[in-house]
């Protein structure tokens, strides 16, 4: 039976530290009323093009300066690249993409801004294509690993991923990873239990690797499907946070269960920085993917580009609004459509 608690004994909280747990719970409540509140249409998939109004009208300016041209000339491709940059695509890639689009403009003789844009957005597709799949292990317990930097909505995407999956019929344990954040593992068991998941939590301040290792030994016990768990939300300049992370790694490959996924989760708001957090986390550690979080927010979009282009990592999943229903997988080709969209 599912939905229980599992909780490794420690100290006692402060009274500070307690207060932070039961305003954290409070606000975790909240935003669950407030998903109910919406009815079904809230549970409804969102569209990128709803969703991704504020990058697009970042971006659609220059599209709109480019089509209003009678001819492909220096100034079209100026504007082009400031279009890209300004979305936070990354001059490196930025620039790769443009060299890409010269050669096709070339070697298929196009002349039109509207063969030029048509261009533009192909070679966006072919970038950004690949698997989004979330990897399942033949045999259970599946584990997926989730880091990233404080802020960025890791706890909540892996509520909303516990969620879809409970949806799916399939049993979830979460592990409390982040021993750091004295919210955390309330707010995490809050979606554990709207989920029907079971959470494995510790003591503020204890091993995450052996919080890790006991979900995924009793996910092996009850025959879970997937271990969901959380990690502390480290500081990527803190280099003993990410030898911690590594050896996070390194203990849950030695449990029962098989880890098919370490997905990093950023924030889409940040931009560029958020390529600087990948980094450090590839370093770290095998991250399989990418969760992009606030994506309805942001007016860099571009971002994805420069993940894909520089680490090779594919974007897997994009929070499009607050709801479970609005982490959708990526998808390409609908995201590329959405910046181009008129108004």
């Amino acid at each position: 039976m599912f939905g229980g608690t599992v909780e490794i004994t420690g100290p006692e909280l402060t009274e500070e530290e307690e207060a932070a747990n039961i305003a954290a719970a409070e606000a975790a409540e909240a935003e669950w009323e407030s998903e109910q509140a919406g009815g079904v249409e809230e549970l409804v998939r969102p569209s990128f093009r709803d969703r991704l109004s504020r990058a697009r009208s970042a971006f659609s300016g220059y599209v709109g300066s480019i089509m209003s041209r009678s001819t492909i000339d220096e100034e079209t491709w100026d504007d082009l690249e400031e279009a890209l940059i300004r979305a936070d695509v990354g001059i490196g890639p930025a620039q790769e993409l443009l060299d890409a689009v010269r050669s096709t403009v070339k070697e298929r003789g196009l002349t039109t801004p509207d063969e030029l844009i048509d261009a533009v957005k192909d070679e966006m597709k072919a970038r950004l294509a690949g698997s989004v799949e979330l990897h399942v292990a033949e045999t259970a317990p599946t584990v997926w690993l989730f880091v990233g930097v404080n802020g960025v909505g890791k706890t909540t995407t892996i509520g909303k991923l516990g969620r879809r999956l409970a949806d799916q019929d399939r049993t979830v344990v979460m592990a409390a990873g982040d021993t750091f954040r004295a919210a955390a593992a309330e707010q995490l068991t809050m979606w554990a239990d709207r989920c029907g998941a079971d959470i494995v939590r510790g003591a503020e301040g204890g091993d995450p690797s052996s919080i890790i290792f006991d979900a995924i030994a009793s996910a092996s016990a009850k025959g879970a499907d997937v271990v969901l768990a959380d990690t502390a939300g480290r500081l990527h300049t803190k280099s003993n946070l990410m030898d911690e992370l590594a050896k996070v790694r390194r203990v849950a490959d030695k449990g029962d269960g098989t880890v098919t996924e370490v997905l990093l989760v950023l924030d889409a708001t940040t931009g560029q920085n958020g390529l600087q957090q990948a980094r450090q986390f590839t370093e770290a550690t095998d991250v399989t993917g990418v969760v992009l979080t606030k994506m309805d927010g942001s007016a860099k979009g571009g971002i994805v580009f420069a993940i894909r282009s520089e680490l090779g990592i594919p974007i897997k999943l994009v929070g499009l609004g607050e709801t479970a229903a609005d982490l959708v997988d990526f998808d390409a080709d609908e995201f590329i459509d959405a910046l181009f969209a008129e108004e």
